[in-house]
C-alpha cells in the first residue's frame, strides 16, 4: 500500500485530498495544527494517521515522519490567507503568510525529499493558485508566497529529479471549498464569479483533489516541473471578459 503525507489536512482541500487518496487505496498520514479536527477526521478516513504539528516548525515536521514512516508522495496544502490593500498589511501577517505558504513547504519537502531520495524516489505536489500566476487586489502577501510556491516547484523538480523525484504545483482558481467557502456563501458573488469562468461554474474541492492524485499518479510518470492550473480556464479568459465590439 502506498502512503501519501498531506498537511493543511484538518479541513477544506486537504480533507478532501486525503479522503479521495484514501479511498483510491492509500494509507494517509494528515498534518495539521488542529489536533481535535484531525482526530474527528481521522476517525472517518480509513487507513489514516494524524498528525497534529505545526509545518513551520523544523522538529515537529521531523517527528511527524517519524511516527508515520514511508512516505512515498507528498502533498504540501497547508495555507492561509490575509486579506486587504497590500499598503495596509502588516509585517507579522506578511512574514506569517509566507512561513505557512512558501517556507513550511520547503521545510516538509526537503525532510521528505530525503527521505524519499534513500528509498529510490516519490513525487510531491505543492499547491499554489491562480493568485501566484496572476495577481489579484487585496490578496497581499499570498500572492507572492504563491507566485513563490511555483518557482519552489520548479527547482524542486530540477534538483530532486535525479533522486527519482517528481515535484509538480497545483493552481486552483474560482473554488467552491476550504477558505473561499465563507466567501461564496453570498448568490450574487457565487453567480458573478461562476459566470465569469469559462466553464460557467465554479470549481469544487473534488475537482482540486482529482488533479493532486493525478499528477502523483503513473499516469503523470513524465510530468514534473509543472504547474497544474485547475481553474475551468480563468487564467486565460481576460480578453474574453473585454471582447471585441
Amino acid at each position: 500500500m502506498k502512503s501519501m503525507l498531506v498537511t493543511g489536512a484538518a479541513r477544506g482541500l486537504g480533507a478532501d485530498i486525503a479522503r479521495l487518496a484514501s479511498a483510491r487505496g492509500y494509507r494517509v498520514g494528515m498534518v495539521d495544527r488542529d489536533a481535535e479536527e484531525l482526530h474527528a477526521l481521522a476517525a472517518e478516513v480509513p487507513n489514516s494517521t494524524a498528525l497534529a504539528a505545526d509545518v513551520t516548525d523544523e522538529a515537529a515536521v521531523e517527528g511527524c515522519l517519524e511516527r508515520f514512516g514511508t512516505v512515498d508522495v507528498l502533498v504540501n496544502n497547508a495555507g492561509i490567507l490575509r486579506t486587504g490593500p497590500l499598503i495596509d498589511h502588516s509585517l507579522d501577517d506578511f512574514r506569517l503568510v509566507l512561513d505557512v505558504n512558501l517556507v513550511s513547504l520547503f521545510i516538509v519537502g526537503r525532510a521528505v525529499a530525503r527521505r524519499m531520495r534513500a528509498q529510490g524516489g516519490g513525487a510531491i505536489v505543492n499547491m499554489s493558485s491562480v493568485n501566484g500566476i496572476h495577481p489579484s487586489l487585496n490578496a497581499g502577501a499570498y500572492v507572492a508566497a504563491k507566485a513563490g510556491v511555483i518557482g519552489l516547484t520548479q527547482q524542486m523538480a530540477i534538483e530532486w529529479g535525479e533522486f527519482g523525484i517528481r515535484v509538480n504545483a497545483v493552481a486552483p482558481g474560482f473554488i467552491d471549498a476550504g477558505m473561499s467557502s465563507p466567501f461564496y456563501a453570498a448568490k450574487a458573488v457565487r453567480e458573478r464569479r461562476g459566470n465569469a469562468v469559462p466553464v460557467r461554474r465554479l470549481g469544487s474541492a473534488r475537482d482540486v483533489a482529482e488533479s493532486v492524485l493525478f499528477l502523483v499518479s503513473e499516469a503523470a510518470a513524465y510530468v514534473s516541473g509543472q504547474t497544474l492550473a485547475v481553474d475551468g480556464g480563468l487564467i486565460n479568459s481576460v480578453l474574453a471578459q473585454l471582447p471585441r465590439e
